[in-house]
């Protein structure tokens, strides 16, 4: 068995002083992605024993930025897909092992007045046409807050929240294309109907105390592998971030 999480840590220099570590040390995940690092090289010595370290930092300080930290040593890294080969925002690492990819990606948010909403979905296609061609060579795990609720059951206030960043039209049909184009959903795959799972939850008093979230972030796997998968999960009550860790686990 083999155990992966993914978590958008808002921050991992402020995560660490809200109990990150403990979590990290309790869960004994053997590959473990983060998402808005929001650091640069330099900036945090984290002594993480028996793993492996990548980071991809962002050119802008304190924003963005990912990483991932594995027990496996990987056969090899990437930064970045495509023309966002060399883009300067560190969203992307890329992780081959022997038997699978691993993709963790933190999306382009569209913004509040769906002013970057053209570029998102520009990422979105070439995201879908990369793990496409991964996918040829061998079976994909892609992970990560992915700046989406694909559907309604995905977020607390659907209605209201129709046409907005995260729950547009275009944001939710791009999902829907990639899952169609040969992968799924590792959560719905065991809990099609499960409401009130969220993984991100606004800064507003009380929100996360009365579950108004979102699902945003995600296990996305190729479907072929879907015999493999063990177990889906929210963390919902880990603190430390707007968000909380999702976890799969497959056979090895």
């Amino acid at each position: 068995m083999m155990k992966l999480v993914s978590w958008n840590v808002n921050g991992i220099r402020a995560c660490v002083k809200k109990g990150f570590l403990d979590y990290f040390n309790e869960i004994n995940a053997d590959i473990f992605c983060l998402q808005e690092t929001k650091l640069q090289e330099g900036q945090i010595d984290l002594v993480l024993e028996g793993y492996h370290q990548y980071w991809n930092y962002a050119e802008k300080k304190g924003y963005s930025g990912t990483a991932v930290f594995t027990k496996i040593p990987p056969l090899s890294v990437k930064y970045g897909i495509g023309a966002n080969e060399n883009e300067a925002e560190g969203r992307v690492i890329i992780l081959e092992f022997e038997h699978f990819y691993v993709v963790n990606i933190y999306t382009p948010n569209s913004k509040r007045d769906l002013s970057r909403l053209d570029y998102r979905l520009t990422w979105e296609e070439e995201v879908r046409g990369y793990l496409i061609e991964l996918d040829r060579v061998k079976p994909v795990i892609y992970c990560g807050d992915l700046n989406v609720a694909h559907r309604e059951i995905d977020l607390k206030n659907a209605k209201s929240n129709r046409g907005n960043s995260g729950f547009t039209e275009g944001e939710r049909s791009k999902m829907t294309a990639l899952l169609e184009a040969g992968f799924i959903d590792s959560f719905r795959y065991f809990y099609p109907d499960r409401e009130g799972a969220y993984t991100w939850w606004p800064y507003m008093s009380r929100v996360r105390e009365r579950n108004i979230g979102w699902r945003i972030d995600y296990f996305i796997v190729s479907k072929r592998i879907a015999g493999s998968l063990l177990k889906a999960d929210i963390h919902a009550d880990v603190i430390g971030s707007d968000h909380c860790p999702v976890v799969l686990e497959i056979k090895c």
